[in-house]
Formats: C-alpha cells, structure tokens, sequence
C-alpha cells in the first residue's frame, strides 16, 4: 500500500491523513467493517478484510506512515541522483567540444 501510494506521488496528503486520523484508528476499522458490503465490488474481499483488521490497530498506522517516508525518501534520494547525472553529462558535454 506504501509503494503504491509513493508511486502515485500522494505521499503528503496520505501523512496528513493517516497522521491526524490516528486517534481515530479503531472507529475507522470498524467503519470499513461496516462499509464492507459495499466497498467488495471494488476490492478483493480477503485483501479488504486484512486492511480493516491491520487499521484497527494504531501501530499498524505508525508502521505504514515510516514505511510511506523511507520509500518517499529513497524516490527523492533516487531522483535527485538522476538529476545530478544528467547535469555531469550536459557539462561534459559542452567541455567535451572544446
């Protein structure tokens, strides 16, 4: 769920989310057990059930936030490598020709 949010770039909004509904982890597993019967249209049921039990438990909530940063971290760290290599070749580049 981490890698997918990070990939979809919604890793800010999803901290915020998950940061200021933390107190509230317990009410929202149960909402998602209450909700289910409408939402196993979209999901897979044994996934559905496994994220309602995992978000029961504020714990679970704290893990997934670390795991969103570290993987957000690396993409920033991945990213930023990238662009100091494309930077090294465009100099070279224009040094090359001299």
């Amino acid at each position: 769920m981490a890698r997918k949010v990070v990939d979809m770039r919604l890793s800010v909004p999803a901290i915020f989310l998950l940061e200021s509904s933390k107190p509230l982890a317990f009410l929202g597993g149960q909402l998602l057990v209450f909700l289910e019967p409408f939402v196993q249209t979209l999901f897979n049921f044994r996934q559905y059930q496994r994220f309602a039990f995992l978000m029961e438990n504020r714990d679970n909530w704290e893990r997934l936030l670390r795991r969103i940063e570290d993987l957000e971290e690396d993409l920033r760290r991945s990213e930023n490598e990238e662009k100091r290599r494309k930077k090294a070749r465009k100099e070279e580049g224009k040094t090359g020709g001299r």
